[in-house]
């Protein structure tokens, strides 16, 4: 079978993502267009991978082939898709990288192209371990999906789901490592501060970050329990403005995906 290519509409974050994740699989093919408005962007991508194209401006050449990834934020989706419409092959495969705008919407920007994967992808698959929730087009066959999936092995899991479900799986799967990092390297930094070596520091944090997924997975307790196992709890009077900020800014922001 012969190689199939790869084009990125954006050259931003996501897309070196997951080409960082193709690269370190093996599995980055010898030709991948990118376009991006953006010089610079597209300039540290093409310093990043050297054997890409980068093409500053224009999308159509990036959507002329075999697999087109649509790496917009979606306000500009309308727009870019319109121009590029008509360089589309018949039997590409389109694949979203947006929350918000449904198949059927994207099929419209694009002239009544149907063959339009969605999907959600997070910022471990740069290492193989993304969580990237996929939909496939009605009338995929289960060849088509094994071919696309083989591309996708590289990212990590990708689970077919619902449509509907997919902005929920944006605020919880794609954002929730913001929500994780920044107090696992303050640790880190605090564990430094106690005395602990850089690498002490690091193996202290991410051991212990394991284990506790490894509790939630695998212990079958309920969640009280979980959380009762440990009978210190420095930040527990801290945990309620904790909750309160999950609980106030992400329904918000899913209400903003859906609506």
């Amino acid at each position: 079978m012969n190689e199939k290519t790869l084009g990125f509409i954006g050259g931003g974050r996501i897309t070196m993502v997951l080409l960082a994740a193709m690269e370190k699989s093996g599995s980055l093919p010898s030709q991948v267009v990118v376009s991006d408005m953006n010089a610079e962007t597209l300039k540290v991508l093409q310093q990043r991978f050297p054997s890409i194209r980068t093409v500053i401006g224009g999308n159509t050449e990036a959507a002329g082939q075999d697999f087109v990834f649509l790496a917009l934020h979606p306000p500009a989706a309308g727009e870019v898709l319109a121009s590029v419409k008509g360089a589309v092959k018949k039997d590409a495969v389109v694949i979203s990288l947006m929350p918000k705008q449904t198949t059927a919407q994207l099929s419209t920007m694009l002239g009544g192209f149907p063959r339009i994967i969605r999907m959600i992808p997070n910022a471990p698959a740069i290492v193989g371990k993304g969580y990237n929730p996929v939909i496939y087009p009605a009338g995929f066959s289960e060849h088509e999906k094994d071919a696309v999936s083989r591309l996708f092995a590289a990212f990590g899991d990708c689970p077919e789901v619902t449509e509907s479900r997919l902005e929920a799986y944006a605020v919880i799967t794609a954002m929730g490592p913001t929500y994780l990092w920044f107090q696992l390297y303050e640790l880190e930094k605090q564990a430094q501060a106690f005395g602990m070596t850089d690498e002490e520091a690091r193996e202290a944090v991410r051991r212990m970050a394991e284990g506790v997924l490894a509790v939630m997975n695998e212990s079958g307790l309920a969640p009280e329990k979980v959380m009762d196992l440990v009978p210190v709890r420095p930040l527990g009077a801290d945990e309620s403005a904790i909750l309160a900020a999950y609980r106030e800014k992400l329904p918000d922001l899913y209400a903003k995906l859906k609506n």
